[in-house]
């Protein structure tokens, strides 16, 4: 299945590229994520739990920088990851680049994945990942926001060993997301909310 995501970071383009390269310090911006290994500089090992419904997932995986156009803000990386309990794995192809927008910076994401095993009968509803995948991007940007570039901006005039300080506590670790219950509780809100609009 192919979607895209997007969203916004609040600063300038060459900020945001080396905020978002710096993966290390945005890992933990990822709802549900834990970044467990860097390989080198191009390839990285972590893991990544959602809940589908019910059913709770926890993917053991990889990504790799595949292609870094750092002239024009523009990255392909490959990840692929196995469910911990052994029902299935996911694959994903992600191309993504950046463009100056009026809050700073835009940051536009085409995947192709794939999902196998049981996890893709969890999953097979595009809609429910598509929903899963915005969810994920939403939470990050906020995380990203809040922990990161408000945090540079907050400390920007504190004294230099306070802010190296600040800085070199990672961000707490987000809860995974969720579709089902709550989740989609707030999808349908958001639906009824715009059929709601186009009737008046």
């Amino acid at each position: 299945m192919e979607f895209d995501n997007e969203f916004e970071v609040p600063v300038p383009i060459d900020q945001a590229w080396d905020i978002l390269m710096d993966i290390e310090r945005i890992a933990p911006c990822v709802p549900g994520a834990e970044l467990t290994e860097v390989v080198d500089e191009k390839t990285y090992k972590g893991k990544i739990s959602v809940k589908l419904g019910p059913v709770a997932l926890t993917f053991n995986g990889q990504t790799t920088f595949e292609e870094l156009d750092v002239a024009n803000y523009s990255a392909k990386l490959k990840a692929q990851g196995t469910d911990a309990k052994g029902r299935g794995g996911a694959h994903a192809n992600v191309a993504f680049h950046m463009e100056p927008s009026d809050n700073g910076t835009k940051v536009i994401i085409a995947t192709s994945l794939q999902l196998s095993g049981a996890v893709a009968q969890y999953g097979r509803g595009v809609g429910m990942v598509k929903d899963l995948s915005q969810q994920i991007i939403g939470q990050f940007a906020e995380n990203l926001k809040k922990n990161v570039i408000d945090a540079e901006t907050d400390e920007s005039g504190a004294a230099a060993d306070e802010t190296a300080t600040a800085q070199d506590t990672p961000p707490p670790v987000a809860a995974p997301v969720q579709v089902g219950g709550m989740g989609l509780k707030v999808i349908w809100n958001a639906i009824k909310r715009l059929f709601g609009a186009k009737e008046d």
